[in-house]
């Protein structure tokens, strides 16, 4: 009982991030500002290094009987989800610079046209 708890913690965890970066993308259009195209870009890289190190994690293996590992793997996700953050946000700038062009191409949307705020 206590595994398919944690398992659907996890789970529900994974998919409002997943649901999160959806939104997030969703919201842009051709009419979105600098700083909306970058934060979308940003939650999906976030996303994407969060979903490495998941399974990362999972390829490890561990005791999948312990209650103490199952404990360990359920705050993983809160440590990972930080952990993909920081390190999108210390090394992501060059990716995030690269997807923001293409997202630029893909909207049709150019360098004079697009707002700061």
């Amino acid at each position: 009982m206590y595994s398919y708890l944690t398992q659907t913690a996890n789970n529900a965890s994974s998919s409002a991030s997943a649901g999160a970066v959806n939104s997030s993308i969703q919201g842009i259009d051709e009419n979105s500002s600098e700083a909306e195209m970058k934060q979308a870009i940003k939650d999906f890289e976030s996303y994407f290094v969060e979903q490495i190190l998941k399974n990362v994690q999972e390829s490890l293996g561990g005791d999948e009987d312990s209650s103490n590992s199952q404990l360990t793997e359920y705050f993983m996700g809160q440590v990972n989800e930080q952990i993909a953050d920081k390190i999108t946000d210390q090394v992501g700038d060059r990716l995030t610079q690269t997807l923001y062009e293409q997202m630029r191409r893909n909207y049709g949307i150019l360098a004079d046209e697009i707002t700061e705020e």
